[in-house]
């Protein structure tokens, strides 16, 4: 069983739950599940149904080469996902399928250009809204499909923006913009045997995965004549004349699917929309919107009556956001969160709040509970809010009374919960539950927080560590948490190298598994891995937050190396040999580490950020990150100041599609390490792993071996003293 942790290739072969959702009566179960693909370069999705009651065993519900993802149950019990499986006519955009409670095969229900996504589905009504994205100049679906067509065949990827910002993580916004479309599920088109189209009769090339539209109830834009195909595009010869090319031809959208209905007609960039609820009837949208503020932008919530797609604002405030509105079961009250903007004076609360469904009689609830949901949904009968949150290392699922805000803890394990679902018919919850040592696994949580492990379709192998809470008392008397992991071989007569391994976010907490950041490959090769929670860490309270806020530089810092030094006291622990590693804000402190003490035999640093000054204006969305600092601290706070005063060796990682913390932070921390220690034959002791086609993540699972083999060979040069060859992909 060990044998998957220590061998990489077993490891990402190791199939992955990633979803869960509850069928209305209760019993069934549907999950997401993540396997290899047969070249071992990407995870193909598929759905599994379980009991959800603990008993019988996985059903296998759908299988097809692209596979499927985002399930959602209909007031039928029908199953809907999206995939982009071909439906006759080749086309690789996710769109909307229907798996029928009743049985048969899974059919396809929309074709938009730009493919769906689900955005919700009502509980008692045959109405989805979908999240999907259409072309600005696009007045119907057809025309959207033919801009789209028209941009394919003449391999235009230009975009003009008139706007901040013009690209999120890994991807470019535009030209096309988000919009909520809703589909009326009953009573679907009959679908009948007919003969295949002739091979001149295909349909043009549609749209770029993701994306989507629709007519604003407008039926007769159906129509083919509902728009004149675009003039004829002229591109260039290849002997430098100009010669016409024919737009793509306008085709109607299909009779066989119900056409959906733009909610959000013509809204620009003005008024993005966002998370969306819809009352269980299906008559109202709830939906967020985001608001452009200058370069940034604050985020609103909107009623959209789904008839005649009327808009009416509930809540908007200059410098609040409001996030992730939730509806009651019976349709009649509003949960949401609402937080100011944080500022360099300090972190903003994440308040919870409720509303009648019309946004009268807001209040908000548990003022004095200073944790951050990080989901939320209403309880089975309405009268509390079932939320999960970060807590001391766990993410628990807690009870929100709505009469008098009493909150309630409702597991008390070392697990964090996700994916969590309410089962309004027979009582109790289902979700997914992990640690450090389990994977994510369903389980079924009682009334009185009893757990109940359900059917798996994705057992994973066990993890052979001993997981520790440690903690000690920082110079200013704060309480400094974090897991300590270490192998079965860990002893005072064998101590373990340790590696330090620092979170991202900077908002977050080492408290669930992670398919990425696994410390348990670090554990199967000898290595006692520390997984603190510095200022800055979430689940310990807005204060704890707060120490580390606009001084990124001084508590997490200081806080990392009194838990390190609390930890190399231990016995099983060999204080000679250390390292320290992290990604993002983890790589950020690692820089920070390797530039201000020598202890650690070796520093990697992933994603990471150098220089603030750079950093700022060229992340994705620079008006938060220069919003939050200081001009003051972003200066002092730069970790490449210390360039010079640098010992380890450094392990640089960086991958070119990074939008978050852009290319420019690795090419800057790899041109400053050489200026200053490059040898007269150009070579260092640091090294520098670059992923041309990765993002911040490093997802492609052959890229995510290469990363744990040069990482692990690097540590071992370093730490351990011996020599591990590199990948012999790398050349």
């Amino acid at each position: 069983m060990t044998y998957a942790y220590s061998s990489l290739t077993e490891f990402i072969a190791i199939p992955r739950i990633e979803g869960m959702v509850l069928s209305p009566d209760g019993t069934r179960a549907v999950l997401t599940v993540a396997t290899l693909n047969a070249d071992r370069t990407a995870y193909e999705r598929a759905l599994w149904e379980v009991p959800a009651d603990g008993s019988g065993s996985p059903v296998r519900l759908t299988r097809s080469a692209k596979g499927e993802s985002g399930a959602a149950f209909t007031a039928d019990g029908d199953v809907v996902f999206t995939s982009a499986r071909p439906d006759g006519d080749e086309d690789e955009k996710p769109q909307l399928w229907l798996l029928p409670a009743r049985g048969g095969e899974a059919r396809c229900v929309t074709r938009l250009g730009g493919g769906a996504g689900i955005a919700a589905v009502a509980s008692e009504a045959p109405v989805a809204v979908l999240s999907s994205e259409l072309m600005p100049s696009a007045a119907t679906l057809e025309d959207d499909a033919r801009i789209r067509a028209d941009r394919k065949k003449l391999k235009v990827n230009a975009i003009v923006h008139a706007a901040y910002p013009i690209r999120h993580w890994d991807h470019d916004l535009g030209p096309a913009e988000p919009h909520l479309l809703a589909l009326d599920l009953a009573n679907l088109p009959a679908e009948v045997a007919r003969a295949a189209a002739p091979a001149d009769a295909t349909e043009p090339d549609t749209v770029e995965p993701g994306t989507a539209t629709l007519d604003a109830a407008e039926p007769d834009a159906a129509e083919p004549d509902a728009a004149e195909p675009a003039a004829a595009a002229e591109t260039s010869a290849g002997d430098g004349e100009d010669k016409p090319a024919t737009a793509s031809a306008l085709k109607p959208y299909p009779a066989t699917m119900p056409r959906p209905r733009d909610l959000t007609p013509a809204q620009g960039r003005q008024a993005r929309p966002g998370e969306a609820a819809i009352t269980p009837d299906g008559t109202t949208v709830i939906a967020t919107v985001e608001v452009s503020e200058g370069r940034s932008d604050r985020v609103s919530i909107v009623s959209i009556d789904v008839a005649t797609g009327e808009h009416t604002m509930l809540f908007d405030e200059p410098g609040v956001d409001f996030a992730t509105p939730v509806i009651s079961p019976d349709g009649t009250t509003l949960s949401y969160g609402r937080q100011l903007k944080s500022t360099p004076a300090a972190p903003a609360d994440q308040e919870l709040w409720i509303a009648d469904l019309d946004g009268s009689n807001a209040r908000e609830i548990a003022a004095d509970w200073d944790r951050w949901a990080t989901s939320r949904q209403f309880s089975a009968n309405g009268s509390a809010l079932v939320l999960t949150a970060d807590e001391d290392g766990r993410a628990p699922i807690f009870l929100i009374d709505l009469e008098d805000g009493e909150v309630i803890q409702l597991t008390r394990d070392d697990y964090a919960y996700a994916n969590v679902e309410v089962d309004r018919n027979g009582g109790g919850l289902i979700a997914l539950r992990s640690n450090w040592t389990e994977a994510p696994h369903p389980v079924r949580i009682g009334d009185d927080g009893t757990v109940t492990p359900l059917a798996n379709p994705a057992p994973a192998p066990a993890v052979e560590a001993t997981m520790t809470r440690v903690e000690t008392t920082a110079e200013d008397g704060a309480r400094v948490p974090g897991w300590l992991l270490t192998p079965p071989s860990a002893s005072a007569d064998e101590p373990a190298p340790l590696l330090l391994w620092i979170h991202g976010g900077p908002l977050g907490s080492w408290n669930a598994w992670s398919w990425r950041w696994s410390p348990a490959l670090a554990v199967a090769r000898g290595y006692a891995v520390l997984l603190a929670d510095p200022a800055l860490s979430t689940g310990y309270g807005l204060e704890y937050i707060a120490r580390g806020w606009n001084s990124w530089g001084h508590k997490p810092y200081t806080d990392l190396l009194a838990l390190t030094d609390e930890v190399e006291a231990r016995p099983e622990i060999d204080e000679r040999r250390t390292a320290a590693m992290g990604g993002s804000f983890g790589g950020y402190m690692a820089n920070w580490v390797a530039g201000h003490t020598d202890r650690f035999d070796a520093i990697v640093t992933h994603a990471s950020l150098w220089a603030l000054d750079q950093f700022g204006p060229t992340t994705d969305h620079a008006d938060y990150w220069q919003s939050i600092f200081t001009p003051e601290a972003m200066e002092e706070h730069s970790p490449h100041h210390a360039v010079a005063d640098i010992v380890s060796p450094m392990l640089v990682i960086h991958g070119d599609k990074d939008y978050r913390v852009p290319i420019g932070e690795g090419l800057r921390l790899w041109a400053e390490l050489g200026e200053h220690f490059a040898a007269e034959d150009g070579t260092m002791a640091h090294r520098f792993l670059y992923f041309p086609d990765e993002n911040h993540w490093i997802l492609s699972p052959q890229h995510a071996v290469v990363w744990y083999q040069t990482v692990f060979a690097f540590l071992s040069e370093h730490v351990l003293g011996g020599t591990v060859e590199l990948p012999e992909v790398l050349g």
